[in-house]
């Protein structure tokens, strides 16, 4: 992991550079009145040199950016100079962020802005993260980590993380059956991303909900299908009598084993959108589950495809009635924005539907 020493360090050999911009490394640890600044640098393009006051952070995160931006600003300010903020990497939004705050930023990977009104003005973005974070916890954005998220979008605001914790493992659907519950080390280190990335804010031992459309978007770009194990196609008999496909399947989904209605499947529960012909289904055990249902395995035009897995974040939050277990919105929302046009169309009610709800809830 790349240490503010290292950065001084390349600084000092010519390693950090914007083309095509030169910095120059004027000095070190420059201090005005109460206010210590990392370095100063010179921007150099042809004959033309400005100075900045510089802010260096190891780490790139949306908080500890935002945090240097305002301190840098000031001290900026103060000493009457351009500030500047150099870490290890600048995505596209950092950048966004650093032209709208009047703050130029570097990062060691070759992405930047230096901006002095009417005098300078470089942008580069593109070049990849060579610095990605070391943390435990390398993706809370995804699979059954991705629940700490999640339960955000449903109720946006906790007292206490033991309430997190509690609230995930009742609504995991799936962890009744296999015994495994989340660990509270687990909801902590995620809690910590989400706070760094200013998605949850922190005071105490509370949490509470700030940026719910940057959480969607996180979870659309790290979603993944969950890994399946065999499908079983089943044919149900016609209904008869009045009856329909749910009634048939409602005595499957009062057994005992978990089982959910895949989020493809679950559409028209939330938005206006027709049904599937064949209607997928989660569970960790497709035949014990079939036990309890008429019909025959066919290939040919099958009503069901039951789907073996034993992935959490699928059966999380799952919505069930009086008949039967369906994707939560939000997970029905990440299957739609996997798919065609049409359904990331239809993707955009059930952002809406997320969004509403939390706008409603009241702690």
């Amino acid at each position: 992991m790349v240490t503010e020493k290292d950065i001084i360090s390349r600084l000092k050999t010519g390693m950090v550079s914007l083309p095509p911009l030169e910095l120059r490394l004027a000095s070190q640890q420059e201090r005005s009145g109460e206010r210590r600044m990392d370095a100063i640098i010179q921007a150099c393009w042809g004959d033309q040199r400005e100075e900045f006051a510089v802010e260096l952070k190891a780490q790139s995160t949306p908080r500890v950016l935002r945090e240097a931006m305002y301190k840098v600003r000031a001290a900026a300010r103060h000493m009457e100079l351009n500030p500047m903020v150099i870490v290890p990497y600048l995505n596209e939004d950092a950048l966004r962020e650093l032209e709208s705050e009047g703050v130029s930023g570097v990062d060691l990977c070759g992405n930047g802005i230096v901006a002095v009104p009417g005098r300078m003005l470089v942008y580069r973005t593109g070049n990849p993260n060579r610095f990605p974070s070391s943390a435990p916890i390398k993706n809370i954005y995804r699979k059954n980590t991705s629940m700490v998220g999640r339960l955000f979008l449903v109720q946006p605001g906790f007292n206490q993380v033991k309430e997190i914790l509690e609230e995930i493992n009742r609504r995991n659907l799936l962890a009744g059956w296999t015994g495994r519950s989340m660990a509270l080390s687990t909801v902590s280190k995620a809690l910590k991303v989400l706070e760094d990335d200013l998605i949850v804010g922190r005071k105490g031992s509370s949490a509470v909900l700030l940026q719910a459309e940057k959480l969607l978007d996180r979870l659309v770009e790290n979603y993944t299908e969950p890994k399946v194990g065999p499908v079983i196609n089943w044919k149900l008999p016609v209904p008869t009598g009045g009856n329909k496909r749910e009634d048939i399947l409602q005595e499957a989904f009062r057994s005992s084993l978990p089982a959910v209605v895949a989020g493809i499947s679950s559409v028209s529960r939330y938005a206006a959108m027709q049904p599937e012909d064949t209607i997928r289904i989660y569970t960790p055990d497709p035949k014990q589950w079939l036990t309890n249902l008429p019909g025959a395995q066919s290939d040919r035009f099958p009503t069901l495809s039951i789907i073996q897995t034993e992935e959490a974040s699928v059966y999380f939050d799952g919505r069930t009635d009086e008949k039967m277990a369906w994707a939560s919105p939000v997970q029905t929302y990440l299957e739609l924005m996997r798919g065609d046009k049409r359904d990331r169309e239809t993707a955009g009610q059930l952002k809406d539907l997320i969004l509403r709800q939390i706008g409603k809830y009241r702690p």
